[in-house]
């Protein structure tokens, strides 16, 4: 018998398209992935490889069980509550693996397009529900889609990507108590704006709390996320966690980011003070539409379509996202860069728009 490709494909997953991430050479501000444009200190850096005793041609903690304990530490939250990931990625997949599979997943959009796409990876049907007029997750919809729908599941992103607004406390608490669902609460970008859900955490043995080192922290390139949740929720999670998921460096290195956290704290207030700033000075722009941000990056649209600017500003050595969505129609997401690089990224997009003008 021939090898039959097609007929042993998953055909739902035809609708996913493959995630490509642009690569660009030197020269270009890279202002597209809402990471640390700081370098990574040194010093830091310099004491993680000092403590790094175990032989990398040995397998990591699978248990991750150092890393776990700085976090509870950190959180507050119990060991048991806590699990660690290959970033958040995995951690969002594995939720939906368990929870998920063969349910319904309730997602307020626009937001982190990858909740859809693990949610189809882990054969569960995704539910949009739109956001309001200010991309306010609107809690009345979602928590009547739990019910119509019985679902599984809810994911909201606070603060939101790529909206870079924020879900009230309280409306989250609300939706806890109206929906029989797990409501998992994306807080990657907690450390720029708005106010953690940890205080539920007690509570509501239905929430679960998603955080990263790739932001505030810097570490996006050793890819290491956390969950926090209910014990006999983590329970169930480990029973699908690959057993080596988290590599030694990567568990070291957070844990020092961690022993270290009051210098990333002072990087993250210099993120907010260029945010500021660099709001304030796109608002002068002509015919620009800039969104208030509780983030590390800014939505904006211009009276131009969104590729246009986008492959405008590539052109003169400036990479930032282009977010175009239903909700957000032309609309663009730049990253809080260093000042030269919020400089560079303003006096080209200023050149763009009146070449076009």
């Amino acid at each position: 018998m021939s090898f039959n490709l097609q007929g042993i494909l998953r055909r739902d997953l035809n609708v996913i398209v493959p995630y490509k991430a642009p690569r660009v050479g030197e020269g270009v501000v890279k202002l597209d992935a809402n990471e640390n444009p700081f370098e990574f200190p040194e010093d830091i850096i310099k004491e993680t490889w000092e403590r790094l005793k175990y032989s990398l041609t040995r397998y990591p903690d699978p248990m991750a069980t150092e890393l776990i304990a700085a976090l509870s530490e950190y959180t507050g939250v119990p060991e048991e509550g806590i699990m660690a990931g290959n970033g958040s990625d995995e951690l969002i997949l594995n939720i939906l693996l368990v929870f998920g599979n063969g349910g319904h997943v309730i997602i307020p959009t626009p937001t982190f397009s990858m909740y859809r796409i693990h949610s189809l990876i882990a054969g569960a049907k995704p539910v949009e529900v739109p956001r309001g007029a200010k991309f306010e997750a609107d809690i009345s919809a979602v928590a009547g889609a739990c019910k119509r729908y019985q679902a599984r599941a809810v994911i909201i992103c606070s603060p939101n990507n790529p909206t870079a607004n924020t879900t009230p406390v309280e409306d989250v608490r609300r939706l806890l108590e109206e929906s029989g669902a797990l409501i998992v609460v994306d807080e990657a970008y907690i450390d720029f704006g708005g106010e953690s859900c940890l205080k539920l955490l007690n509570s509501y043995p239905n929430l679960v709390i998603l955080r990263t080192f790739s932001k505030a922290f810097g570490l996006a390139g050793l890819r290491v996320g956390y969950l926090l949740g209910a014990p006999e929720v983590v329970k169930e999670l480990y029973r699908i966690k690959q057993p080596f998921n988290l590599n030694i460096f990567s568990q070291l290195a957070a844990r020092t980011a961690l022993s270290n956290n009051g210098e990333f704290k002072l990087m993250a207030d210099k993120i907010l003070v260029m945010r500021d700033k660099l709001v304030e000075e796109m608002s002068r722009i002509k015919d620009v539409t800039v969104f208030p941000s509780e983030a590390n990056f800014i939505l904006f649209r211009t009276q131009l379509k969104g590729k246009e600017v986008f492959e405008g500003l590539l052109k003169k050595g400036v990479l930032i996202r282009n977010v175009h969505a239903p909700g957000i129609e032309d609309c663009l997401r730049v990253t809080v860069g260093r000042e030269s690089e919020n400089k560079f990224f303003l006096d080209s997009l200023q050149a763009v728009l009146n070449r076009n003008a």
